[in-house]
């Protein structure tokens, strides 16, 4: 059989096109930003409210959302229940963002479902007062419209950013509240302390509902406890030996939902996410991680150590909004070359590499570098400059780990086979 995915990315390409509409941006009017939840609840009202048919966990964090997100999809579906997750950002291509049971959404039905939607969207933007819905709260509103349809038991949103004015906290029934941690991320949105941005997160944290996080810090913990007595859940800090805390974390919210033990370590074993420290080949060692915050290229930098390798290869790039200074800080000083590159995606500014450059050379003076606007390009310098013994490590952009992860998979494999792994065995 072959496949023509000429229409699928025509769906993406007009969800994408959202983005040049002039509308309210999250990411830059900060006023009134209840305005988005309500905007997206009046677009999801005109779908007949999806949503209020479904049962909820949330989970926000700086750190380790998604492959909490993950884990917990692995253990529940493990357990014989039928579970949506939505996932963001997406890697390589945006059906990745749709997951139920253990395939992403077909393109056949992100095409019909995009379609149906077109109306709905030609309508809000006549008679709305709160305008055309966002491309983010656009592809929510299609992710609950499939996990309605495929009568999902349980579905599990990762936010966009924060928590209180997220898109994903539009929904009604939280059965499960979930933080992993609390770092600076966003802080252009969410605020320049860690003070706000725990208050902003802690907003998913729904009446009713049972509240988890693996947070330490005990100023935050208490802005959670409030948080849980003024709407009536119940508060449980999870506390975690192990050295995955976003594993523990699932394991004790699926021991909440009665899940057996022997599906939670099924699920656990099962569980594993694209660009997650994910070992790409060998002979030169190449691993692919979408870290790009300080916490995340922090505990990156642990995972690198473990290597032993002789010598590390770094190819970074990164997005013009974050803390290139502390992000840097965590890892340069790991490489023995350094090449940095930039994403293609369209929609955000990526760093300037000449800056980029000078924070690297301040953090190690002696280190070679070179820059290239081609990430392709960088990708074949790295891979020509390391011996097979040694590794070669991409951080720094989900959108950069996504692009160059289609050396080894293509985004064809991934429409085909709705999976972002190939087959093994």
């Amino acid at each position: 059989m072959t496949f023509d995915f000429k229409k699928y990315r025509q769906a993406v390409r007009f969800l994408e096109s959202i983005m040049n509409l002039p509308i309210k941006d999250y990411l830059l009017d900060l006023n009134q930003r209840s305005y988005y939840i309500d905007r997206l609840d009046y677009f999801l009202n005109l779908l007949g409210q999806p949503q209020n048919d479904l049962k909820f966990i949330q989970i926000t964090g700086t750190a380790g959302k998604g492959s909490t997100v993950n884990n917990l999809h692995e253990i529940l579906t493990a357990a014989g229940y039928t579970v949506g997750s939505y996932f963001s950002p997406h890697p390589t291509t945006a059906l990745e963002r749709i997951k139920v049971r253990r395939r992403y959404i077909s393109t056949q039905d992100f095409c019909r479902l995009t379609d149906y939607l077109k109306p709905f969207l030609n309508k809000i933007s006549a008679q709305s007062p709160f305008g055309h819905p966002s491309y983010f709260e656009t592809f929510l509103a299609l992710a609950l419209l499939y996990f309605k349809e495929t009568k999902c038991d349980y579905v599990i949103l990762e936010a966009g950013l924060g928590g209180t004015h997220d898109a994903t906290n539009v929904v009604p029934n939280t059965k499960l509240s979930l933080i992993t941690n609390i770092g600076y991320d966003h802080t252009e949105v969410l605020g320049k302390t860690l003070i706000k941005i725990a208050k902003d997160k802690a907003g998913i944290i729904k009446p009713e509902s049972v509240f988890m996080t693996t947070e330490t810090k005990p100023a935050l913990l208490k802005i959670f406890k409030q948080r849980c007595r003024q709407v009536g859940a119940k508060y449980l800090l999870v506390q975690s030996a192990d050295q995955d805390p976003n594993k523990t974390l699932a394991w004790i919210a699926a021991k909440q939902l009665g899940v057996k033990e022997k599906y939670i370590d099924q699920g656990l074993a099962q569980a594993k996410l694209p660009c997650r420290f994910e070992i790409m080949q060998k002979k030169p060692l190449v691993i692919i991680d979408g870290a790009h915050n300080p916490d995340k290229l922090k505990y990156l930098a642990q995972k690198i150590k473990s290597l032993n390798c002789p010598k590390l290869h770094l190819l970074v790039g990164m997005a013009r909004d974050k803390d290139i200074v502390s992000s840097l800080k965590s890892i340069v000083s790991l490489a023995d070359t350094l090449i940095l590159t930039r994403f293609l995606m369209p929609y955000r500014k990526t760093a300037d590499l000449n800056e980029m450059k000078n924070i690297a050379l301040r953090i190690k003076p002696r280190l070679k570098i070179k820059m290239l606007t081609d990430p392709a390009a960088a990708l074949r310098t790295a891979l020509s400059w390391a011996k097979p013994d040694e590794a070669v490590v991409i951080a720094g952009s989900f959108f950069l780990a996504g692009e160059l992860r289609q050396r080894w998979i293509s985004e064809d494999y991934i429409l085909k086979h709705r999976t972002s792994f190939k087959k093994t065995g």
